[in-house]
């Protein structure tokens, strides 16, 4: 079987690891490298000798390709990959998946009318311990849902343009979106605090709360000035809780036979001594289960290659990424509104 050529538009940030994994991928050729800055250019032709290197996307797309993979600062996401889509292309699309929800809504529309595939690169959904964590939660181990707390923290990486809830908050709000779907969960309120410490009046640290038709509830702690990186997602179940910990060397994930048990059988609901027994605290064995710790990128260029050939159905979809965005949209309305809750 032929392999996917692949472009990779933007070397700057991120555009070198997806280079470098589409050009050793067995299933994938590297095409071309684009990038408008000649410097960033030159580094790609040291980087990658004998790949062809240019300065706009319209020389790439007149060539043998059949899939762009765009990453580039989110503001040239929209233009790229309608330009990729209309010319038949598949895209790869670096995460937040647009600025508006509406330009993610409308390169949905066009990739269904061009039969493409539209992957947004929310890579943490390929992540060993998030595949694994899903697996758990599909067969029911952890009960139903109740919460899901994140913290993603670290010291500097400020961004010119974009607030930390832009740059931080879409790995979680992807992880959320795709852990809680087999329970048909979906949020629909988000409300948002934050303050911008060194006047850019772009927030450097913030937190979200996304809300659910029934009482699930997620929070989100995302933060620029934090002494200590922190990855650390907890979520709570009727059966169990389960904590994945990134920045963990081993046991990235654990599992928590611990909870509560409320006896609703007891007698004079208007005894204060009566309603205290009512509640027992559960806290059993500690198990913290294989899982694949395959580079997540290299994880996540197999399932794209599989998915453009059909024979994979879709993780991290542009669904997923419009999904994302109104979440993010409806976080910086909150934080302009005086933290007002804001549907989604």
């Amino acid at each position: 079987m032929a392999k996917l050529s692949v472009g990779v538009v933007g070397y700057g940030y991120w555009g070198p690891n997806l280079a470098r994994n589409f050009h050793t991928h067995p299933g994938s050729r590297l095409a071309f490298i684009c990038d408008t800055d000649p410097a960033r250019r030159e580094r790609a032709a040291q980087d990658f000798p004998g790949i062809r290197t240019i300065g706009n996307i319209e020389d790439g797309l007149a060539g043998d390709v059949d899939a762009i993979a765009v990453a580039t600062p989110i503001e040239c996401h929209y233009a790229l990959a309608k330009t990729a889509l209309s010319a038949g292309k598949h895209v790869w699309l670096e995460k937040p998946m647009t600025a508006r929800s509406d330009e993610a809504a409308e390169l949905i529309t066009l990739a269904k009318k061009q039969s493409v595939l539209l992957h947004v690169d929310h890579t943490f959904l390929f992540h060993g311990a998030v595949a694994k964590t899903l697996e758990v939660i599909k067969r029911g181990e952890l009960g139903e849902i109740l919460y899901f707390d994140s913290v993603r923290t670290n010291l500097g990486l400020f961004q010119q343009n974009h607030n930390v809830v832009w740059d931080l908050a879409p790995h979680d709000l992807a992880i959320l979106l795709h852990l809680l779907a087999p329970q048909g969960k979906r949020p629909d309120r988000v409300c948002a605090f934050g303050a911008a410490h060194f006047g850019q009046h772009l927030e450097d640290i913030a937190y979200l709360t996304v809300g659910f038709p029934d009482s699930t509830i997620g929070h989100f702690h995302v933060n620029w000035i934090s002494p200590a990186k922190i990855r650390l997602i907890v979520i709570g179940g009727t059966r169990k809780m389960l904590m994945i910990d990134d920045m963990s060397a081993s046991e990235k994930v654990r599992i928590y036979d611990k909870g509560i048990i409320v006896d609703m059988a007891s007698t004079p609901a208007d005894s204060e001594e009566v309603r205290k027994l009512r509640v027992e605290y559960r806290s059993g064995d500690m198990v913290a289960p294989r899982y694949d710790t395959t580079e997540p990128l290299r994880t996540e260029v197999t399932h794209f290659v599989a998915a453009v050939r059909g024979e994979a159905e879709p993780i991290s979809s542009g669904e997923i990424g419009l999904g994302v965005v109104r979440m993010l949209e409806a976080a910086q309305q909150s934080l302009n509104e005086g933290n007002r809750v804001i549907r989604v």
